[in-house]
C-alpha cells in the first residue's frame, strides 16, 4: 500500500462520521480523582480503598463488565454510561452522546445517585479538580492495563517533562460535536482551535501541583504544551487556509503509535510510526486506535473532541456541552466565530496561551481582554440554544462578571482550610444540587 492509499483509508473513515444536522449530537467525559476524606490523599486501584474495589462493588449492584484484564475490572457500563479509568485510577464517565441537554443532565445526575453512596461507604470523596489536590503523581502506580504501562515507557523515553503528570496527575471534560461535510469540520476545527487559550481560562481549576501551590493560570494547558509536541496542544495544521480532513490524516500516519492490539494482546512499538502499521492491519480498528492515540486539545475520530477543561463541578461540566452547543450547532454562530477569528494563526494562538498563563482573564486578544471574548462568546451561545437549555450557561457567566475562575474560588477555600476546599469540589459535596 502506497502512502496517498493509506491517507485514503483515513479520510475514509473520518468521512464516514459525516452527519446530517438533525442527527447532530453533544457527548460528554468527565474524569474525576478518588480522595480519602480525612488526609485528601488520592487513591490509585489496588487495595480495599482503590478504585478497583469500587468498580467492584458497582459490578455487583449490576453494573455490566465492559473491559477486563488478568481478571483486573477496568471498564463498566451501565444504561447510557460507560465507566473507565484513565492511567491512575482516575475515574471517567463517559455519556452516550444525546441531542438534548436535559438528558445528558439526566444521566448524569442518575448515575452518580448509584456512584457517591458507594464513596461515602468508603470514607472517600469523588473530585472533580483538574489535579491531585496533594498527593504526588510519582506515588500513584498505574492500573493494570498493558496500554498504559506501554505509554509511560514510551514517554519516559521519548515524552516531554510533564508526561507523566498528564498520565497520572490530571482531570478534565471533555465534549464531541458532530459535523455534517468536510467544510463544516473545517469551519468547526479551526473554530475549536482558536477557541484553546479562552476555554482552558475558562475552565481553569488547577490550584495545587504535585502538592504545592501553581503560582500560575491553566495548569493544564502547560502539562498538554510540554508532554509530547508531536500528539499534543494545538496542530499548526489547523489554521492553513487548505485544511482538510487530508491534512489530519497525514498527521496521524506521520505520529509515533505507540503500541498496537493483535489477536487481542497489546504489543509494544514505541516510535514505530501510523504509515508502517498500515501495511500490517488496515482495520477501522486499527485507524480507531491511531486517531486515539493522539492527544491534542481538539481531535477527530468520527466526531470532534474538544479537550481544554479541566475535571469541574456540576454544573459547570454540563455548562461546558452547552457552550459548546450553542457555538457549533448554530450556523450563523459558527460563520461568525469563523470570521471573528479570521486572523488567529498558530503563532498567535501559541502567544495568547503564554499570555493566559499569566493573566489569566485579563490577557488580551486582538484589542479585547479574554474575559470580554468569554462574555461575548456566552452570550453568542445562548442565542443559539433553546429557552430550556439557555440556563446551562448561568454559571459561567456567572464567573465572568466576577472575573474568578474555579481555581480562584478553590484558592479563597483552600488557603483558609484545605479540606473544606476539598469538599466543597467534591461530587459528594454537589449531590444537594443533583437532586433528579
Amino acid at each position: 500500500m502506497n502512502y496517498y492509499e493509506k491517507r485514503d483509508l483515513i479520510i475514509s473513515y473520518i468521512k464516514k462520521g459525516e452527519k446530517g444536522k438533525d442527527e447532530y449530537k453533544t457527548g460528554l467525559e468527565m474524569e474525576h480523582f478518588t480522595i480519602d476524606k480525612e488526609s485528601l490523599d488520592s487513591y490509585d486501584y489496588f487495595g480495599d480503598k482503590g478504585v478497583g474495589d469500587t468498580l467492584k462493588r458497582l459490578k455487583d449492584m449490576g453494573f455490566s463488565v465492559e473491559s477486563e484484564e488478568e481478571g483486573y475490572i477496568l471498564g463498566l457500563r451501565h444504561d447510557d454510561v460507560a465507566i473507565n479509568l484513565e492511567p491512575a485510577g482516575q475515574f471517567e464517565l463517559a455519556i452516550d452522546a444525546k441531542k438534548s441537554l436535559k438528558d445528558l443532565d439526566e444521566s448524569y445526575k442518575k448515575i452518580m445517585k448509584d456512584i457517591i453512596p458507594i464513596y461515602e461507604q468508603k470514607g472517600q470523596y469523588l473530585l472533580t479538580l483538574g489535579y491531585h489536590p496533594k498527593t504526588k503523581v510519582r506515588d500513584l502506580n498505574i492500573i493494570p492495563k498493558d496500554r498504559y504501562r506501554y505509554m509511560q515507557e514510551y514517554f519516559l523515553k521519548y515524552g516531554g517533562k510533564t508526561s507523566i503528570n498528564m498520565m497520572r496527575g490530571s482531570a478534565s471534560v471533555q465534549t464531541a460535536i458532530d459535523f455534517s461535510d468536510e467544510e463544516d469540520f473545517k469551519k468547526k476545527f479551526f473554530v475549536a482551535n482558536a477557541l484553546s487559550s479562552f476555554m482552558y481560562t475558562l475552565y481553569d481549576n488547577s490550584y495545587i501541583f504535585e502538592g504545592k501551590a501553581y503560582k500560575y493560570r491553566n495548569l493544564r494547558q502547560q502539562i498538554w504544551e510540554y508532554c509530547d509536541p508531536q500528539r499534543t496542544g494545538v496542530y499548526d495544521f489547523a489554521f492553513d487556509d487548505d485544511l482538510s480532513y487530508g491534512k489530519y490524516a497525514d498527521k496521524i500516519l506521520n505520529t509515533d503509535i505507540i503500541f498496537i492490539n493483535k489477536d487481542g494482546e497489546d504489543i509494544y512499538k514505541g516510535a514505530t510510526k501510523f504509515s508502517e502499521i498500515l501495511d500490517e492491519d488496515s482495520s477501522d480498528k486499527m485507524i480507531f486506535h491511531a486517531l486515539s492515540i493522539v492527544f491534542p486539545d481538539v481531535r477527530t475520530k468520527r466526531y470532534i473532541e474538544i479537550r481544554m477543561p479541566d475535571a469541574v463541578p456540576y454544573p459547570y461540566n454540563l455548562s461546558f456541552a452547552a457552550l459548546m452547543k450553542g457555538l457549533f450547532y448554530n450556523e450563523e454562530n459558527l460563520n461568525k466565530l469563523r470570521e471573528e477569528f479570521s486572523n488567529m494563526t498558530y503563532t498567535k494562538c501559541e502567544k495568547l496561551k503564554k499570555d493566559t498563563k499569566y493573566k489569566g482573564f485579563f490577557a488580551k486578544y486582538d484589542g479585547k481582554k479574554v474575559y470580554e471574548w468569554l462574555d461575548y462568546l456566552i452570550a453568542l451561545a445562548s442565542n443559539g440554544l433553546s429557552d430550556d437549555e439557555k440556563s446551562y450557561l448561568d454559571c459561567i457567566k456567572n464567573l465572568v462578571d466576577e472575573k474568578e475562575s474555579l481555581r480562584d474560588k478553590f484558592k479563597k477555600i483552600y488557603d483558609e482550610d484545605p479540606k473544606k476546599a476539598v469538599e466543597r469540589f467534591s461530587v459528594n459535596y454537589r449531590l444537594g444540587d443533583i437532586d433528579a
